[in-house]
């Protein structure tokens, strides 16, 4: 029942083009208008549509679970947080329908959001474009709808939390070290995407092994490369029933328990992070009776 209440582009794949806005509030504007206008205007097959805690609470509530990003910091690495008020994801086949999706989204808002940030991002045959596998650890899909799926509550049921980062990659000083060192960094051969038992502790892999937490922190991973003329990298993009699964792994990857930075870090930095609560759907539209809306 809570896949059918669920914005299906939560636990669909990931389409071939795809935007990644983030929205302020504009100064002393009441967002009550705007919000009922995207509910009631943005139809769910465009994408994802996350609310940030800046946002509920200017609409004088709250939403059990959610709360801003936290700014983290570790032996060598920096993880800010950019938290915002509304996060939107549009996916289609085409950029041009990115565009005109993006055009509607920012008229229903009607100037109380302001676009504060877009990236436009794509598809890379599954890969990350360090042309390492993207994902490998997802759940089946089955197994997708108890992870990333709030299961029960007025209001809040079918809804999930999403972690949203932008990463820029150095690839030159990745690229610059041998084939073997880059495996034992990622955790995983490139050749086969096998896990490297022996791998460091400091790899990536074995930073975010999902398994290892108790509870497991699995999550529903829905990343896309983005790149500029100057810079690239990865919109990391996660669903979870909590932001508890990916903060767990977020401060392992800094070393906040045993002072081993995820080795991510020696050629990739996040630049944003914002965490946003993804409502649930009513008879085709955004559910806001959470927010009494």
């Amino acid at each position: 029942m809570t896949k059918q209440l669920s914005q299906p582009a939560i636990l669909a794949a990931n389409p071939a083009s795809g935007r990644s806005l983030v929205f302020r509030l504009a100064l002393e504007a009441d967002p009550r208008p705007a919000i009922r206008s995207l509910a009631q205007g943005f139809d769910p097959n465009w994408g994802v549509v996350g609310l940030g805690e800046p946002l509920v609470r200017t609409l004088g509530t709250e939403v059990p679970g959610l709360r801003s990003f936290p700014a983290l910091a570790g032996p060598g690495c920096a993880i800010p947080s950019t938290q915002q008020a509304l996060w939107i994801y549009l996916g289609a086949r085409e950029r041009g329908a990115i565009f005109d999706r993006s055009e509607r989204v920012v008229a229903l808002l009607g100037g109380r959001l302001v676009l504060d940030d877009a990236m436009d991002t794509f598809a890379y045959g599954g890969r990350d474009l360090t042309g390492y596998e993207d994902g490998t650890a997802n759940p089946s899909a089955e197994d997708s709808v108890a992870v990333a799926l709030v299961p029960t509550g007025d209001g809040v049921a079918g809804s999930s939390f999403a972690a949203v980062q932008r990463w820029v990659h150095d690839l030159g000083r990745f690229c610059a070290h041998p084939r073997d060192e880059r495996d034992l960094m990622i955790g995983r051969r490139h050749s086969d995407n096998e896990e490297i038992d022996d791998a460091p502790p400091s790899a990536h892999v074995k930073r975010t092994a999902q398994e290892e937490f108790d509870p497991p922190a699995f999550l529903v991973r829905r990343s896309m490369p983005w790149a500029g003329a100057r810079e690239q990298g990865l919109e990391f993009i996660a669903y979870g029933r909590t932001l508890d699964l990916y903060e767990r792994q977020l401060r392992r990857m800094a070393g906040s328990d045993d002072g081993i930075a995820d080795a991510l870090f020696r050629f990739s930095r996040p630049i944003t992070g914002g965490y946003y609560w993804c409502p649930p759907l009513r008879s085709g539209q955004l559910d806001l009776s959470r927010l009494g809306l």
